[in-house]
């Protein structure tokens, strides 16, 4: 069974009141993954720099009601982003991140963009775009920038 079929998945646009939940989504997430890298962040940089990041792009990924992680796609033009994409541990590796990543692949491809993201050296996502497509084409000191199409 697919997680799409598993869980309903939906996507809803981020507001004020997330914030707490996409703090403790940040750290559930993305923590251990900092570590490995050698990458530390105070709770002001947390705050400011990752989770409040292109805010007005947010939208938390809502499965069957309940908020279970955060999608943050620029699409400018003929260069899109993908920001951020993080969900709770316990569904990790379910299908859903894929899902919403190839959603977003083929949104992009529709709209004849290419995309680019960049992913903490370590962090097992990457195994995830490479499966979709997205090749290396820098690296840097703690993270690699991936781009697919373009």
């Amino acid at each position: 069974m697919s997680a799409r079929s598993q869980h309903s998945v939906s996507l809803r646009r981020a507001t004020e009141a997330d914030i707490p939940f996409l703090v403790d989504l940040r750290r559930a997430t993305m923590s251990q993954h900092e570590a490995a890298a050698g990458v530390s962040r105070s709770e002001e940089e947390l705050l400011l720099h990752r989770v409040l990041a292109r805010y007005a792009y947010a939208q938390i990924i809502v499965c069957s009601g309940t908020p279970v992680g955060l999608l943050k796609v620029i699409r400018d033009g003929a260069e899109w982003e993908l920001l951020q994409i993080q969900l709770l541990p316990a569904l990790q590796k379910a299908g859903i991140g894929t899902h919403l990543v190839r959603g977003v692949v083929a949104e992009a491809r529709a709209a004849g963009a290419s995309l680019r993201l960049s992913v903490l050296k370590g962090n097992p996502a990457r195994s995830l775009y490479e499966r979709l497509g997205f090749k290396v084409v820098r690296e840097k000191a703690n993270a690699v920038e991936m781009r697919l199409g373009g």
